[in-house]
């Protein structure tokens, strides 16, 4: 055992590492036979917080085992849930060693997105129901594995978007599915965020708190670098492809799959049209400073607009989001929606700030607000756990969310093209690179199998 592993198994150990240490928590949690028993996968800020307010609001919910590669992460999620929830976890830096688990009926996975659907596919293989994190795939074939292992072993698999759940969204649906905004023109949305120049901070040899082969785990294996990973924070991972798809698979998938609802769930469109790059700062992040990007929807096109270099605009704030009676101004609002209509423009916001129909005079003829639907989002997954009925933020659907994002980034990469796509077997019809990169690569021993 050399250095590095010593001191991690030391970290380990005094949070209590391994499932052996956990037995005692599962024989205190034995109790109704409705009772769920959760383990998470992936224990930065938004996984853990999540979980725990799903333990916090719905009833009989109880988290066994917490797993990261990160050691300084993993021993503050298990102090975390210990603080809010009274008990102690057991602790793991092995995902597998949760799937082998009987105890645990779902895994809440939260890690970087490079390892959303393995990890997804290897819990449905293992019998547990699955709650993962948006974007739910890096690339189309992936998703459609998940969606395929999803039905292949009866698994109940929420996606993380939660503006699935949010009662505003199905408003605004239902306003639009009644006729009154008229036939849809075209969609706008926007994902308009904040940044700077973006450089890489040089390979050092790996720091004792992390496994970087398991953080790696299906992305090729290079040499380690600080703004991949940091040992308290998010770290830069979403600005490389091999882990993520820039600010469009992180805000603004939101975005597009909240419109996809209310416009009614189309299928996949027939082409896509993609223009980015780092014209901006000249940062040296893989994913793009800004892109434009345009789908066809047949009757409508949708576009998308996504950047990190206006920082004027913003996010809806706080106390709109938590309020039903406010809603932004949308004119400076960075993740907003326009569908506009025959009738009427509907303004809608993710994650609250709920929606408004403006007519003529800039007369607004309809509206409905919302807040940040999480806790709809997680009381709607246990249900469904319990039910065995198929969750709002249903695989098909939000892999379909899914691939609007990697259509956008796909026709950016092969040089800011329009791309035809066929939507019954998800392949290019004009572009052999692009297919190259729908269908992804792997690492030996963690492949996203054909035949899930």
């Amino acid at each position: 055992m050399d250095r590095r592993d010593f001191l991690k198994q030391g970290v380990l150990a005094s949070v209590g590492v391994g499932l052996g240490v956990s037995s005692l928590f599962a024989a205190s949690c034995a109790g109704a036979n409705d009772r769920i028993v959760l383990a998470l996968v992936g224990s930065g800020g938004r996984g853990l917080s999540c979980i725990i307010s799903c333990c916090k609001i719905n009833k009989n919910v109880t988290i066994k085992t917490v797993c990261d590669v990160n050691s300084t992460k993993l021993a503050k999620a298990v102090a975390e849930v210990e603080k809010e929830l009274g008990y102690r976890p057991g602790a793991t830096d092995d995902m597998r060693a949760i799937f082998d688990d009987k105890d645990v009926d779902a895994v809440w996975v939260a890690t970087p997105e490079h390892w959303h659907t393995l990890a997804a596919i290897w819990a449905c293989q293992a019998g547990k129901d699955v709650y993962v994190e948006k974007n739910p795939s890096v690339n189309i074939f992936e998703g459609r594995k998940l969606v395929e292992a999803a039905k292949k072993y009866r698994r109940i698999v929420q996606i993380g978007f939660q503006n699935r759940s949010a009662p505003y969204g199905f408003t605004a649906r239902d306003y639009i599915a009644s006729g009154k905004l008229g036939k849809i023109v075209t969609v706008k949305c926007y994902n308009l965020l904040g940044g700077g120049k973006w450089i890489e901070a040089p390979e050092t040899p790996v720091p004792s708190w992390l496994n970087w082969d398991k953080w790696l785990g299906p992305a090729p294996m290079r040499g380690f670098s600080s703004s991949i990973v940091d040992e308290h924070g998010r770290g830069g991972w979403l600005c490389y492809w091999a882990y993520g798809g820039g600010g469009l698979s992180d805000d603004a998938s939101h975005v597009m799959d909240l419109c996809r609802l209310v416009i009614g769930d189309p299928g996949h469109p027939k082409s896509v049209y993609g223009w980015g790059g780092n014209h901006i700062f000249g940062g040296m992040r893989e994913t793009p400073e800004f892109q434009s990007i345009v789908y066809d929807f047949g009757e409508y096109t949708l576009t998308c607009d996504n950047a990190c270099a206006t920082g004027y605009m913003t996010k809806t704030p706080n106390d709109i989001r938590y309020d039903k009676t406010k809603f932004p101004d949308w004119r400076n609002n960075a993740t907003r929606t326009e569908i506009y209509g025959t009738e009427g423009l509907m303004f809608l916001g993710r994650h609250g700030g709920g929606w408004q129909v403006l007519g003529p005079k800039n007369e607004i003829v309809a509206q409905d607000g919302g807040v940040m639907p999480d806790n709809e989002h997680q009381i709607n997954f246990i249900e469904s756990l319990r039910s065995r009925k198929q969750p709002n933020g249903d695989v098909e659907e939000c892999h379909r969310s899914a691939t609007l994002v990697h259509l956008g980034n796909i026709a950016y990469r092969v040089g800011n093209k329009q791309l035809l796509f066929d939507p019954e077997t998800e392949k290019f019809t004009n572009d052999d690179a692009a297919n190259k990169l729908a269908r992804g690569a792997y690492r030996k021993g963690y492949e996203v199998p054909e035949n899930v």
